[in-house]
């Protein structure tokens, strides 16, 4: 009797688990919009598409190159280091940065930089350096073209910051939108902050490098660091998406400066080795031996180009990996 029992009760439970897992998978599905705290993550080596990566902690990272973003078709899942991905944050994805980073991103052709938080991993496409939110390539102008050339760096002692409170245990959501308004990373502890009407029709606000525009005018309200990302006291306009409070950040202008893209198909030591290879370039398109001096060391660089697009960039390279150069990269400088 006590053994029917026993198994009765047994599969209640298993059954009562069970709709409760689904219940809670169901609510995850219907509300993409929801906010969630990660966990610090590296990872081990990985292989996508026959190429290795090799993510590790890195806080001193300068990259220049080609930018996408990514949205709609990833809203609402899981990002690498176990966030749900939301569109309309300021967040990237990075092959083989720590997660979270905190990272300053520049648009070179229009000037505009932004400093997104890096919670995912990619992109993989060819010749990708970096994959934004979709709001955070609408603020760095360059959603509708699909692409942009961009530097990214990693701001050192805000990503060694960041990594500390991750690594303890601390939700970091919302650092990034505290440091595109102030320059300061946010207070961990709830406090009151002052919240713009959620009817501004404002998409962002540029801010010259030197200072600082004056605030609009606010209203008071007291809002939960899971709503409003961040627990800083300030001035915050923005607006609210499925119940959730989105603050508007600031976008820097910085100077533009005349940038170039190029397909580099190799590099070499022996410069009678890179001056062959140019040769067999040349059937694709104008290819010159630059040299180069990299860590104290004397390198060749087989480049072709400048080409006029993104779009041709990747035509190139890809025409140059189908014939068996599969090092070529492309390069923005």
């Amino acid at each position: 009797m006590n053994r029917i029992f026993y198994t009765l009760a047994l599969l209640l439970c298993l059954t009562a688990c069970t709709e409760l897992q689904l219940a809670s998978h169901v609510t995850k599905q219907a509300l993409p919009s929801s906010k969630s705290q990660g966990t610090f993550k590296v990872g081990n080596a990985y292989k996508i598409n026959g190429k290795r990566y090799h993510p590790q902690e890195s806080y001193d990272l300068v990259e220049t190159g080609i930018a996408s973003w990514y949205g709609p078709q990833f809203h609402g899942k899981k990002t690498a280091n176990g966030e749900t991905f939301d569109m309309y944050e300021l967040t990237a994805a990075h092959k083989t940065l720590q997660m979270p980073s905190l990272v300053r991103v520049t648009n070179l052709d229009n000037g505009r930089s932004l400093i997104v938080r890096v919670n995912d991993r990619g992109p993989y496409k060819r010749g990708r350096i970096i994959d934004l939110s979709k709001r955070s390539a609408e603020l760095l102008g360059f959603k509708d073209q699909g692409t942009a050339k961009v530097r990214l760096e990693v701001l050192k002692q805000e990503s060694m910051e960041i990594a500390r409170a991750a690594k303890s245990g601390k939700d970091t959501n919302g650092y990034e939108v505290a440091l595109n308004r102030g320059g300061k990373m946010p207070s961990l502890r709830p406090q009151p902050v002052k919240v713009a009407s959620a009817t501004s029709s404002q998409a962002y606000q540029v801010e010259p490098a030197a200072g600082a525009q004056p605030p609009p005018v606010m209203r008071e309200a007291l809002i939960s660091p899971t709503s409003v990302n961040t627990g800083v006291r300030q001035a915050i306009p923005g607006h609210t998406r499925s119940g959730a409070f989105y603050p508007d950040p600031i976008v820097t202008e910085m100077p533009v400066i005349k940038t170039d893209i190029f397909v580099q198909a190799g590099a070499f030591t022996v410069q009678e080795n890179a001056y062959k290879l140019s040769g067999k370039l040349q059937q694709f398109a104008q290819a010159n031996v630059y040299p180069a001096i990299v860590n104290g060391r004397q390198f060749y660089r087989v480049r072709l180009g400048p080409v006029a697009s993104v779009q041709q960039a990747d035509e190139l390279l890809a025409r140059l990996i189908s014939s068996g150069n599969e090092s070529a990269i492309i390069i923005v400088e």
